[in-house]
């Protein structure tokens, strides 16, 4: 690509890969758009981590960041297409493995917790959410491993906040129902 722009979604198409051109608003591009979106605020994350404990974390969101590109690749590839980034079942197993390894360090939840906490333990939290939204644009999707890995994705995200919580030892703030 020698220029940045193409003038070629001017009208409000763009391209997926291999060519096909599909309205910016169609739910394909929806989807890659806020997986594009998540991975942004991961960004985020990792440009805020400054603390030695958290190098872990930081690196395993990086890893997230890179198959972030995989899922896009996927969801924007039409049907029948050859994906040129495929993702693995591998990358799912490995968010897993992450999962268990961050919780061995967590105390086991008693009740619900509000999102928040320290500035990266929030901003993990509204990658979570963004994941969430991008899994819901997803359900249509026919690739179950893009399903799959989106799911877990929020699950790591979700831990991921918490771990940097503990870590930065700031309280969860328990959510308590009232009675109105």
């Amino acid at each position: 690509m020698s220029k940045i722009y193409t003038k070629t979604g001017d009208k409000g198409y763009t391209s997926l890969t291999g060519g096909k051109r599909v309205r910016k608003d169609d739910i394909i591009v929806e989807t890659y758009g806020t997986i594009d979106e998540a991975n942004s605020m991961i960004g985020l994350a990792v440009a805020k981590i400054n603390h030695q404990s958290l190098e872990k974390i930081k690196k395993m969101l990086i890893d997230v960041q890179g198959d972030l590109f995989h899922v896009g690749a996927e969801v924007s590839t039409p049907k029948g297409e050859r994906v040129y980034w495929p993702l693995k079942i591998t990358q799912i197993t490995k968010l897993e493995k992450n999962i268990d390894e961050l919780e061995i360090e967590l105390p086991k939840l008693q009740n619900f917790i509000l999102p928040g906490g320290s500035e990266i333990g929030a901003i993990l939290h509204v990658a979570r959410t963004i994941i969430r939204r991008a899994e819901r644009l997803a359900i249509s999707n026919e690739n179950v491993i893009v399903k799959a890995y989106l799911n877990r994705c929020s699950d790591f995200l979700f831990t991921a906040a918490r771990w940097v919580n503990y870590q930065l030892q700031q309280n969860e703030l328990e959510f308590k129902p009232t009675n109105h």
